[in-house]
């Protein structure tokens, strides 16, 4: 009687990511472009400086903003400021359109183009439930933050828990 020989668990590995490995679909970055700027710039409603540049597989959105209208709500507004934009349904619509995005980053500058913030979402972030309460966070921060800036903190939060930020200490000191 010959001996049962077992099979390494390496050789079980092996077999087992041949198998399954036939059933996944392989992609190229053709199957999935990345947008122009045009096409990214083409999901943001804003009446002040907009452009996009795209960097590797970024959108990176940059604002210009009034320091007037900011300065009022002092530095709390000016620390919403990037989320104000990021969380907004332009960007959920624009990494939906265009799997080959990566994230976007949206880059707040002064009129003169000073830094004055900016934040990153990589795509996978965030997803259907986190998207609806981002965008409501975003939304009550727009429409009440004046009156309520607990509104405005409530996004700041979310907003530094979900992407990557900077802020230039010149407009937003840090304790």
């Amino acid at each position: 009687m010959k001996p049962i020989r077992y099979p390494s668990i390496f050789q079980a590995a092996l077999v087992a990511a041949v198998i399954l490995s036939g059933g996944c679909e392989r992609t190229s970055p053709a199957d999935h472009p990345i947008p122009s700027p045009s096409e990214v710039a083409g999901y943001y409603e804003y009446d002040g400086d907009l452009s996009v540049e795209i960097s590797g597989n970024v959108a990176q959105v940059t604002v210009a903003i009034d320091l007037a209208r900011y300065r009022a709500g002092g530095t709390t507004w000016l620390r919403a400021s990037p989320f104000i934009f990021l969380f907004s349904p332009a960007t959920r619509d624009a990494m939906d359109a265009h799997p080959g995005l990566g994230g976007v980053r949206v880059i707040v500058r002064t009129p003169t183009g000073d830094l004055v913030g900016q934040a990153l979402l990589e795509r996978g972030t965030l997803n259907t439930a986190s998207w609806r309460r981002a965008l409501s966070v975003a939304g009550l921060a727009r429409r009440d933050g004046t009156e309520t800036p607990g509104r405005m903190r409530d996004l700041i939060r979310w907003g530094e828990d979900h992407t990557e930020f900077e802020y230039n200490p010149r407009y937003v000191p840090l304790p």
